[in-house]
């Protein structure tokens, strides 16, 4: 796939995202399993026992705005501010961050900007903050994803990587939003999950800033390959089902 991109292109410009209908942009993706499991605990703040217990054993908590705009700050407690982040993003949907830790009222945390890996600081009191046992584990080297609930593994299944000329920064990234394509029989399938991360070989893209994503694919046969411009593609059928389980801000390691 291309990376991300946040307005409509036409469709017959090869390799270009196409039109991603706003109304489609799924912001509160909810995890819904069958056995019932896949629910986030929602609590108001970053000091919940249920969310630093979660956490402790292995998950991972997701801290959601609630205002319009989230200050990111250098330091806890008062530090310079590096980013204001609107809310909700340019897809509709909440802000999102991958939670890194805790200081007192502060929580440090993944950030949604270059360079990948970035982190900053920000108030606990303006974020709702959840708990989630679910990541995505994807091997380039391997050509294939896992995904898993604590130490279960849920689903592996074949993926297509970028390409030497753009390839797939490896990195520790997290969903920052589900888009719902025009065309599900299209080039980018039926769904397509927004990575915080971007390629390092493309500053812009088809008119967005280069943005990472997850998604599927109409040609399943560059599965297995090196076929994108960064963005890690899955079957239709594979991207469907994490659509129906993963919420916003799901951990994704990408490995080479």
């Amino acid at each position: 796939m291309d990376p991300m991109r946040r307005s409509p292109m036409p469709r017959s410009t090869a390799g270009t995202l196409p039109a991603l209908a706003a109304a489609a942009v799924l912001a509160t993706a909810t995890a819904c399993s069958s056995g019932g499991s896949a629910d986030a605990p929602e609590e108001p703040s970053g000091t919940s026992a249920a969310v630093e217990d979660t956490a402790a054993d292995g998950g991972a908590r997701i801290a959601t705005a609630v205002g319009d705009e989230v200050e990111v700050r250098s330091e806890p407690d008062g530090g310079e501010v590096v980013h204001t982040l609107a809310s909700p993003n340019d897809f509709g949907a909440d802000r999102t961050f991958l939670v890194l830790r805790t200081e007192g009222d502060w929580l440090e945390v993944l950030l949604p900007v270059r360079p990948n890996g970035s982190t900053g600081w920000i108030e606990a009191d303006g974020v709702d903050v959840t708990a989630t046992a679910f990541r995505v584990e994807i091997d380039m080297s391997e050509y294939s994803f896992t995904v898993l609930e604590g130490g279960e593994e849920l689903r592996t299944g074949p993926i297509g990587i970028g390409t030497s000329d753009t390839p797939t920064p490896p990195g520790e990234y997290y969903f920052t939003e589900l888009l719902q394509p025009a065309d599900p029989d299209g080039a980018y399938g039926a769904y397509a999950f927004g990575l915080n991360g971007h390629s390092d070989t493309l500053e812009t893209f088809a008119g967005g800033p280069g943005q990472l994503a997850v998604h599927g694919t109409d040609d399943e046969s560059g599965l297995g390959g090196e076929v994108s411009h960064g963005c890690i593609r899955v079957s239709n059928d594979d991207i469907t089902w994490m659509a129906g389980l993963l919420p916003l801000g799901t951990p994704v390691e990408i490995t080479e």
